[in-house]
Protein backbone atom coordinates (compact mmCIF):
# COMPACT_ATOMS: atom_id res chain seq x y z
CA UNK A 1 0.00 0.00 0.00
CA UNK A 2 1.13 3.26 -0.56
CA UNK A 3 -0.58 5.26 1.57
CA UNK A 4 1.14 8.70 2.64
CA UNK A 5 0.83 10.83 5.75
CA UNK A 6 -1.32 13.45 4.95
CA UNK A 7 -3.65 11.83 2.35
CA UNK A 8 -7.10 10.57 2.83
CA UNK A 9 -8.98 8.05 0.19
CA UNK A 10 -12.86 8.60 -0.17
CA UNK A 11 -15.41 7.20 -2.59
CA UNK A 12 -18.91 8.80 -2.87
CA UNK A 13 -21.92 7.59 -4.67
CA UNK A 14 -24.34 10.41 -4.92
CA UNK A 15 -26.68 8.43 -7.83
CA UNK A 16 -30.35 9.02 -9.45
CA UNK A 17 -31.27 5.31 -8.45
CA UNK A 18 -30.67 5.90 -4.36
CA UNK A 19 -33.79 7.91 -4.22
CA UNK A 20 -37.13 6.46 -2.27
CA UNK A 21 -40.41 7.52 -1.61
CA UNK A 22 -41.89 7.12 1.55
CA UNK A 23 -44.22 8.60 4.14
CA UNK A 24 -43.16 9.18 7.89
CA UNK A 25 -44.52 11.32 10.73
CA UNK A 26 -42.28 12.46 13.34
CA UNK A 27 -42.91 13.80 17.09
CA UNK A 28 -41.86 17.23 17.24
CA UNK A 29 -42.22 17.56 21.10
CA UNK A 30 -43.27 15.52 23.71
CA UNK A 31 -47.11 17.18 23.44
CA UNK A 32 -46.43 18.28 18.90
CA UNK A 33 -46.76 14.93 16.40
CA UNK A 34 -46.62 16.59 12.48
CA UNK A 35 -49.14 15.15 10.00
CA UNK A 36 -48.55 12.25 7.89
CA UNK A 37 -46.48 12.85 4.96
CA UNK A 38 -44.24 11.68 2.16
CA UNK A 39 -40.64 12.98 0.53
CA UNK A 40 -38.80 11.61 -2.43
CA UNK A 41 -35.61 10.79 -0.15
CA UNK A 42 -31.84 11.05 -1.65
CA UNK A 43 -29.50 8.91 -0.11
CA UNK A 44 -25.87 9.41 -0.55
CA UNK A 45 -22.85 7.69 1.25
CA UNK A 46 -19.23 7.46 1.60
CA UNK A 47 -16.50 5.70 2.64
CA UNK A 48 -13.22 6.47 3.57
CA UNK A 49 -10.14 4.28 3.82
CA UNK A 50 -6.92 3.15 1.97
CA UNK A 51 -6.69 2.00 -1.29
CA UNK A 52 -6.28 -1.63 -1.95
CA UNK A 53 -3.54 -3.30 -3.76
CA UNK A 54 -5.72 -2.45 -7.02
CA UNK A 55 -6.01 1.31 -6.29
CA UNK A 56 -9.90 1.38 -4.46
CA UNK A 57 -11.09 1.69 -1.14
CA UNK A 58 -13.90 -0.22 -2.33
CA UNK A 59 -15.30 -1.25 -5.48
CA UNK A 60 -18.18 1.25 -6.85
CA UNK A 61 -20.02 -1.19 -8.36
CA UNK A 62 -20.64 -4.02 -4.87
CA UNK A 63 -21.15 0.06 -2.94
CA UNK A 64 -23.78 0.88 -5.06
CA UNK A 65 -25.30 -2.20 -5.36
CA UNK A 66 -25.63 -2.98 -1.84
CA UNK A 67 -26.75 0.45 -0.81
CA UNK A 68 -29.56 -0.22 -3.31
CA UNK A 69 -30.48 -3.21 -1.60
CA UNK A 70 -31.22 -1.22 1.64
CA UNK A 71 -32.91 2.28 0.12
CA UNK A 72 -35.31 -0.85 -1.59
CA UNK A 73 -36.41 -1.81 1.79
CA UNK A 74 -37.71 1.38 2.25
CA UNK A 75 -39.17 2.34 -1.60
CA UNK A 76 -42.75 2.95 -1.49
CA UNK A 77 -43.37 2.37 2.51
CA UNK A 78 -44.70 3.94 5.49
CA UNK A 79 -41.46 4.40 7.87
CA UNK A 80 -42.59 3.93 11.37
CA UNK A 81 -40.35 4.25 14.68
CA UNK A 82 -40.82 1.34 17.27
CA UNK A 83 -38.67 3.06 19.97
CA UNK A 84 -40.53 6.54 20.54
CA UNK A 85 -41.76 6.67 23.92
CA UNK A 86 -44.65 9.07 22.92
CA UNK A 87 -46.56 5.99 20.18
CA UNK A 88 -47.48 3.30 20.95
CA UNK A 89 -46.92 1.22 17.81
CA UNK A 90 -48.90 -2.67 17.67
CA UNK A 91 -49.15 -4.88 14.82
CA UNK A 92 -52.25 -6.87 14.84
CA UNK A 93 -53.32 -10.16 12.67
CA UNK A 94 -56.71 -10.39 11.61
CA UNK A 95 -58.74 -12.86 10.84
CA UNK A 96 -58.45 -12.32 7.25
CA UNK A 97 -55.18 -13.90 7.46
CA UNK A 98 -52.83 -10.11 7.17
CA UNK A 99 -51.74 -7.54 9.47
CA UNK A 100 -52.11 -4.52 10.17
CA UNK A 101 -49.91 -1.81 12.26
CA UNK A 102 -51.85 0.45 14.87
CA UNK A 103 -50.23 3.99 15.58
CA UNK A 104 -51.12 5.70 18.64
CA UNK A 105 -50.04 9.11 19.47
CA UNK A 106 -52.19 10.68 22.00
CA UNK A 107 -55.95 10.86 21.12
CA UNK A 108 -54.68 10.18 17.20
CA UNK A 109 -54.24 7.28 15.71
CA UNK A 110 -53.39 5.87 12.44
CA UNK A 111 -54.18 2.18 10.61
CA UNK A 112 -51.88 0.75 8.23
CA UNK A 113 -51.28 -2.64 6.38
CA UNK A 114 -48.57 -4.37 7.33
CA UNK A 115 -46.73 -5.27 4.35
CA UNK A 116 -46.81 -1.37 3.12
CA UNK A 117 -44.74 -0.20 6.65
CA UNK A 118 -41.32 -0.59 7.75
CA UNK A 119 -40.42 -0.90 11.23
CA UNK A 120 -37.56 0.58 12.14
CA UNK A 121 -35.64 0.18 15.33
CA UNK A 122 -35.29 3.99 16.11
CA UNK A 123 -36.39 6.85 18.19
CA UNK A 124 -38.00 8.93 14.83
CA UNK A 125 -38.34 9.04 11.32
CA UNK A 126 -36.33 12.19 11.37
CA UNK A 127 -33.19 12.29 8.22
CA UNK A 128 -30.88 11.97 11.17
CA UNK A 129 -31.85 8.65 12.45
CA UNK A 130 -32.82 7.58 9.03
CA UNK A 131 -29.32 8.05 7.54
CA UNK A 132 -28.02 6.76 10.78
CA UNK A 133 -30.09 3.42 10.06
CA UNK A 134 -29.01 2.86 6.65
CA UNK A 135 -25.36 3.07 7.41
CA UNK A 136 -25.63 0.68 10.03
CA UNK A 137 -27.33 -1.52 7.70
CA UNK A 138 -24.62 -0.55 5.25
CA UNK A 139 -21.94 -1.62 7.61
CA UNK A 140 -23.55 -5.01 8.21
CA UNK A 141 -23.97 -5.63 4.48
CA UNK A 142 -20.45 -5.28 3.65
CA UNK A 143 -19.06 -7.28 6.32
CA UNK A 144 -21.05 -9.82 5.14
CA UNK A 145 -19.44 -9.56 1.88
CA UNK A 146 -16.47 -9.59 3.10
CA UNK A 147 -15.49 -5.59 3.12
CA UNK A 148 -15.04 -4.33 6.32
CA UNK A 149 -15.34 -0.15 7.11
CA UNK A 150 -12.62 0.18 8.69
CA UNK A 151 -11.75 4.31 8.47
CA UNK A 152 -14.23 5.50 8.47
CA UNK A 153 -18.47 5.93 6.64
CA UNK A 154 -21.23 8.82 5.87
CA UNK A 155 -24.62 8.72 5.19
CA UNK A 156 -26.47 11.81 3.79
CA UNK A 157 -30.12 11.80 3.55
CA UNK A 158 -31.73 14.13 1.83
CA UNK A 159 -35.63 14.92 3.00
CA UNK A 160 -36.41 17.38 -0.15
CA UNK A 161 -33.62 19.50 -2.04
CA UNK A 162 -31.21 21.49 0.11
CA UNK A 163 -32.59 19.94 2.97
CA UNK A 164 -30.79 16.75 4.98
CA UNK A 165 -28.79 15.26 7.39
CA UNK A 166 -25.50 13.62 7.65
CA UNK A 167 -24.35 10.57 10.17
CA UNK A 168 -20.88 9.95 10.00
CA UNK A 169 -19.11 6.61 11.61
CA UNK A 170 -15.38 7.68 12.81
CA UNK A 171 -13.44 5.14 13.22
CA UNK A 172 -11.70 6.33 16.79
CA UNK A 173 -15.15 6.25 18.65
CA UNK A 174 -17.12 2.70 19.20
CA UNK A 175 -21.01 3.41 18.01
CA UNK A 176 -23.79 2.27 20.77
Amino acid sequence: MHERSGERYTVKLRKAVHVFSAGHFITLANDLCEALHGHNWTVAAAITGPPNPHGMVIDFIQFRDLLSGIIARLDHHMLLPTQNSLLHVATEQLASGRAEVTVRFKDRRWVFPAEECVLLPIANTTAEWLARWIGRELIGTLAAAGTHVSSGLAVEVDECLGQSAVWELIPDIQPD
